[in-house]
């Protein structure tokens, strides 16, 4: 077992702690050919946490971002868009931070393109009072990874307590990624005290420069021009889906396309979410949508 999967409880990371922290995680990295998932805390840039496999790449975004960096509070998950194969993030990482080499600049293996700020992103989650995304206050504040191994890896993220139109809501996010597929499975658990006993949950991704769409009962799919060109020009489009089995509604909602139901505190909300890069190996819409609709 590695000292990763063995890391049961890990609250988000003191900056005094940022260098010994990235250095064991980085240490626990999977070497070429050993592993197709990883996720990993990443102290050293602004307690992101990333996860990624074969086909995608995402991160959340932690407590330093919020006083440092760009002064930035959102659950919205970030995209990174990847070509097939080998886990990339430590190296990007390590090209960002101490090599000068940005992950906004494509060098053969993936980049940043997605712009997320305060949104949702590709593909989190959030309670709906009054016809509004109520996010929580914070970025995520702890982690817990449950199972870490060569093709699967399941972690929870943390989001403490806030107030919010008379509710006190938290949320525990867990996520499991798997080898071989373009989407992630979100498992989320509001637990919240206030008004009602139940509340409209909505997950969603934040619409760009959309070139065309896709919708069903369930689930949606969108196909858009790369969002965040501040590095270098991109020519690539970016597919995004969501699934939520037993969806109640559909809606766009502050520049969100979303699928909805009402959940009660402590019940588990179910939904999946997925990428792809028409540069790598999803080329058209219709593949991407098709890959979407495909989804069980």
């Amino acid at each position: 077992m590695s000292l990763l999967s063995s890391v049961i409880r890990k609250a988000a990371p003191a900056m005094a702690l940022a260098a010994l922290c990235a250095s064991l995680l980085v240490g626990c990295a999977p070497k070429n050919g050993e592993a197709e998932v990883y996720a990993r805390a990443v102290p050293e840039r602004g307690d992101d946490f990333a996860w990624e496999n074969d086909y995608v790449f995402y991160r959340a975004y932690g407590a330093s971002l919020e006083t440092s960096l760009d002064f930035l509070t959102s659950p919205g998950f970030d995209v990174w868009v990847k070509n097939p194969g080998p886990i990339m993030m430590d190296k990007l990482y390590k090209d960002e931070l101490e090599n000068g080499l940005s992950y906004h600049n494509y060098r053969g293996l993936g980049k940043d393109c997605y712009k997320v700020s305060k949104s949702l992103g590709a593909g989190a989650s959030s309670v709906v009072i009054a016809d509004t995304l109520r996010f929580p206050a914070t970025n995520w504040r702890a982690y817990e990874i449950l199972e870490q191994e060569p093709r699967k890896v399941v972690f929870v993220l943390k989001y403490p307590k806030w107030d919010v139109c008379g509710y006190t809501i938290s949320l525990d996010k867990k996520i499991t990624v798997e080898a071989g597929t373009h989407f992630c499975k979100a498992e989320d658990v509001y637990t919240f005290t206030g008004p009602t006993q139940e509340l409209p949950v909505a997950a969603g991704i934040i619409r760009h420069d959309i070139r065309s769409e896709f919708k069903g009962d369930d689930r949606f799919a969108i196909w858009e021009r790369a969002s965040d060109q501040s590095k270098e020009p991109e020519d690539g489009m970016i597919g995004l889906g969501l699934v939520m089995p037993g969806a109640k509604a559909q809606a766009i909602i502050q520049d969100h396309s979303v699928l909805m139901k009402n959940v009660r505190s402590g019940e588990t909300l179910t939904y999946y979410f997925g990428n792809c890069w028409s540069k790598a190996d999803v080329k058209t819409d219709k593949d991407w949508f098709d890959m979407v609709k495909a989804v069980k």
